[in-house]
C-alpha cells in the first residue's frame, strides 16, 4: 500500500509526528522495536516515515541488543523502541549492557497516559526509576513542548563523552499532543560538553615516563577503538608492547608482532606476565575491570600507571594512576605520541619472546572435534575477514584468543555484562550497520537458545548471517568453573538441545549440522556461500574441552592455570 506524504508545512505536529521528524533529520535509519498500546502514536507516525525503517523483532531484548549491535559496528546511534511496562522492562538487560560497554543507544518508550502515571495502570512501569543505573541519562517527558529538545539532547548524549544508552520515556497523550512546529527549528545548544583535550603537562609527564622506561606495556581497551592510528604510531615507533582487552580487539593489529594478544582471565599467558613484570602500564581506554586484574593489590606490582581515559570517573576508580590524563583518547595520543623518545627495550623483548615461546596457545587434537578448532578453521576460511560478534561463555574466550582482529570495530561481544542471548541479535544489528560486510555470529548452544526466536527477523530481512553454533551441550564456563572449583558437582548444567539445523530450516533459514573434521571446512565453506538468508552450522564439539589459560576469579597471574 502507498504510504501518504505528511504535510510538513503545518503549524503543529503531533507529538509522535515531531519525534519521526526529528530522528530523520538526526539521520536515523533504522529502528528496531515492537509496538504496543502506548507507543501506538508513535507507530502511526513511523508509517508515513521518509528515510528510517523498522525493524519488527519478536522480544524487546532483541531489539536493545540489536540497537548495540548497529552501533558497535558503525560508530553512529543505535535505536530501539518498546511500548510501557513489560515492552519496557524487555529492553533493560540489553540497556544495562550498553551502558557496561560504552554503546551509543537510544531507547525511545511509550508510557501510559499522564493522568494514570502513578495509579498502577495497564501495562505501567516506571521504567526511568528501573534504567536509571543502567543508562548514561533518562527522561520522562511530561510537558509536550519540551519533546523536540529532549529528543535532540538523548540523542547528543548518546555519543559525547564516553557513549552509553539514553532513554526517553513518552506518554501516550504527549505523542498525541499538538507541537508548534517552530519548536523543532529552535537552535539546541548541548548542555555538556566533555572534555577532549588531555591536560598539556600531564601528557609531557606521560611522555618522559615512557621515555625513561625499561619495561612499558600498552593495555588496551574499548576505549581506544576511535584511536587505533596514533595508537599505532605509538606502539611501532618505540617498539612497546600491546595486549588488548576482551573490548580493545581490532584496536590493535593484532597480527601484528607487538602484540600480545588479550589479557586477563583468559588472556594469553604472555600477555599476562608481560604486564605482570612492567615497569609502566600506559592503560587506554580501559576501565582495570576485575577480570583483567584479577586480585587488584597484586595486579602488576612493579609498575606506575599512565591512566587515558574520556570519563574521569574511571581514573583511580579501581587502581590509582600515577599519571592521569582525562580526555578522547585519539587526541591525546596524538600529542603525546611524537614527544616521546623510544626507550631501549632490547632486554625486555627478550624476555617476552621467551615467554611467548614457552607458552603459546594450544590445544590437543582428540576423538571429537575441538571448539578451538573449529575457530581457527573459521577464521582461516575467511581470512581474518569476518566481522565478528560473540554470545557469553567459553566460545566468547576461545573466539576472542583464536580469531585475531585486525581492524576497530571488528569483534562485538557483551564484555561487561556478559549478557547471554546477545551474540546472534547483536549480529543482526551489525548486519544492518555492515551490510556489505561478512558478518558472523560465534554462539554457543545455551546462549543462542535465548534470543533464537529472532532468526525468522533475520529471514524476513534476507540476512546472510553466518551463525556459527559451539556446541558442547552444557553451559560450558559454568561446567568448567565447577569441575574446577565445585569438585565436579555438575549442578544442572547439562542442556538437552534441539536440532539447531533443523530449528533454522523450520525458521527458512539455512542448517548445516557437523560432527567431524572431514565434515568441517566444507560446511563452513558452504556457509560463506549462502547469500540471501542467515546460515546456521551447529558443531557438535568435546563437550569436555577446557579454556585455558585461566587465571581463577579474584587470583593473580601467580595462579594461573595454564591448562594441558
Amino acid at each position: 500500500m502507498a504510504k501518504a506524504m505528511v504535510d510538513r508545512t503545518t503549524r503543529t505536529l503531533k507529538g509522535a509526528e515531531a519525534v519521526v521528524q526529528l530522528l530523520e533529520e538526526l539521520g536515523v535509519r533504522w529502528i528496531f522495536g515492537i509496538p504496543g498500546g502506548a507507543s501506538l502514536p508513535l507507530y502511526d507516525a513511523l508509517y508515513d516515515a521518509h528515510g528510517i525503517q523498522h525493524v519488527l523483532v519478536r522480544h524487546e531484548q532483541v531489539a536493545a541488543h540489536a540497537a548495540t549491535g548497529y552501533a558497535r559496528a558503525s560508530g553512529e546511534v543505535g535505536v530501539c523502541t518498546a511500548t510501557s511496562g513489560p515492552g519496557a522492562t524487555n529492553l533493560v538487560t540489553g540497556l544495562a549492557d550498553a551502558f557496561m560497554d560504552s554503546a551509543p543507544v537510544l531507547a525511545i518508550t511509550g508510557q501510559v497516559v499522564r493522568p494514570n502515571i502513578g495509579t498502577d495502570a495497564f501495562q505501567e512501569a516506571d521504567v526511568t526509576a528501573i534504567t536509571m543505573p543502567v543508562t548514561k541519562h533518562n527522561y520522562l517527558v511530561m510537558d509536550p513542548a519540551e519533546l523536540p529538545w529532549v529528543v535532540r539532547e538523548a540523542y547528543y548524549l548518546c555519543r559525547a563523552g564516553r557513549p552509553g544508552p539514553v532513554l526517553v520515556d513518552i506518554p501516550r497523550d504527549v505523542l498525541q499532543a499538538e507541537i508548534p512546529t517552530e519548536l523543532l527549528r529552535a537552535p539546541f545548544e548541548p548542555r555538556y560538553q566533555p572534555v577532549l583535550d588531555g591536560d598539556p603537562a600531564r601528557i609531557a609527564e606521560a611522555a618522559e615516563a615512557i621515555s625513561q622506561s625499561r619495561r612499558p606495556i600498552l593495555y588496551v581497551g574499548g576505549g581506544a577503538q576511535g584511536a587505533s592510528e596514533p595508537l599505532a604510531r605509538l606502539a611501532r615507533r618505540c617498539r612497546i608492547p600491546v595486549t588488548v582487552t576482551l573490548m580493545g580487539k581490532g584496536a590493535f593489529d593484532e597480527t601484528d608482532p607487538l602484540c600480545l594478544g588479550m589479557l586477563g582471565m583468559h588472556g594469553t599467558a604472555y600477555a599476562n606476565y608481560a604486564i605482570n613484570e612492567a615497569d609502566l602500564v600506559i592503560a587506554v581506554g580501559a576501565r582495570f575491570d576485575d577480570r583483567v586484574t584479577g586480585r587488584l593489590k597484586d595486579f602488576c606490582p612493579h609498575a606506575r600507571f599512565i591512566h587515558i581515559d574520556i570519563d574521569p570517573s574511571e581514573i583511580g576508580k579501581n587502581k590509582p594512576a600515577h599519571i592521569p590524563i582525562v580526555g578522547d583518547a585519539r587526541r591525546v595520543l596524538e600529542v603525546l605520541e611524537p614527544l616521546v623518545h623510544p626507550p631501549d627495550l632490547e632486554a625486555w623483548w627478550r624476555q617476552i619472546e621467551e615467554w611467548r615461546t614457552r607458552y603459546p596457545l594450544r590445544w590437543r587434537p582428540g576423538r571429537m572435534l575441538k571448539p578451538q578448532q573449529v575457530i581457527e578453521a573459521i577464521y582461516q576460511a575467511t581470512r581474518g575477514e569476518a566481522l565478528v560478534v560473540t554470545d557469553v561463555g567459553q566460545h566468547q574466550m576461545w573466539a576472542a584468543q583464536y580469531y585475531k582482529c585486525r581492524r576497530p570495530r571488528q569483534f562485538i561481544t557483551s564484555g561487561g555484562l556478559g549478557a547471554m542471548g546477545f551474540g546472534f541479535p547483536a549480529a543482526m544489528g551489525a548486519q544492518f550497520a555492515r551490510p556489505e560486510d561478512l558478518v558472523i555470529a560465534i554462539v554457543g548452544d545455551g546462549g543462542f537458545q535465548m534470543t533464537l526466536q529472532d532468526l525468522i527477523t533475520a529471514v524476513e530481512w534476507r540476512l546472510p548471517l553466518k551463525i556459527y553454533v559451539i556446541n558442547n551441550g552444557a553451559h560450558g564456563m559454568v561446567r568448567q568453573w565447577q569441575q574446577l572449583f565445585y569438585n565436579e558437582r555438575y549442578s544442572h548444567v547439562f542442556l538437552r538441545n534441539p536440532d539447531f539445523s533443523r530449528v533454522a530450516e523450520a525458521f527458512g533459514a539455512v542448517g548445516i549440522r557437523v560432527e567431524t573434521e572431514e565434515q568441517m571446512h566444507g560446511a563452513i565453506q558452504r556457509s560463506l556461500e549462502v547469500q540471501d538468508r542467515p546460515v546456521v552450522v551447529d558443531f557438535i564439539v568435546d563437550p569436555e574441552e577446557n579454556c585455558y589459560p585461566m587465571i581463577p576469579s579474584g587470583q593473580s597471574v601467580k595462579e594461573m592455570i595454564l591448562g594441558e
